[in-house]
């Protein structure tokens, strides 16, 4: 039986360590709701081109992790969103149930195990 207390509280700590990890790479564009990556505060002024060169390889480090997270953490958003619903842990393909082994895994899985791909 689908547990959905336990699977919000799932959601929730997910919810909080991607928001926690994203604020430490970027913040959020309150104009267009999306996260963007910001440079690393420097300790001291940049003095030479490695410097420099380091520190934009860190700003794309920083935008390309914020492109893996951004959309799991909308995920999880649309998740706990629908929680309360009827559909939530029905496949968004054959709105059979969606496994237990893949809901504990995966609490916002929006499809079975034979539709992972869709």
């Amino acid at each position: 039986m689908l547990d959905k207390k336990k699977i919000k509280e799932k959601l929730e700590v997910e919810r909080d360590i991607l928001l926690e990890e994203l604020r430490d790479m970027g913040k959020l564009n309150t104009d267009t709701g999306e996260w963007e990556a910001t440079p690393e505060e420097l300790a001291t002024p940049e003095t030479d081109q490695n410097d420099m060169a380091d520190r934009f390889e860190d700003f794309e480090a920083r935008s390309s992790m914020i492109k893996t997270l951004e959309p799991r953490l909308n995920s999880i958003l649309k998740a706990l969103k629908g929680l309360n619903r009827d559909s939530f842990g029905k496949c968004e393909v054959c709105k059979k149930e969606i496994e237990m082994t893949r809901l504990e895994a995966n609490p916002a899985a929006r499809t079975c195990k034979e539709h992972l791909e869709n």
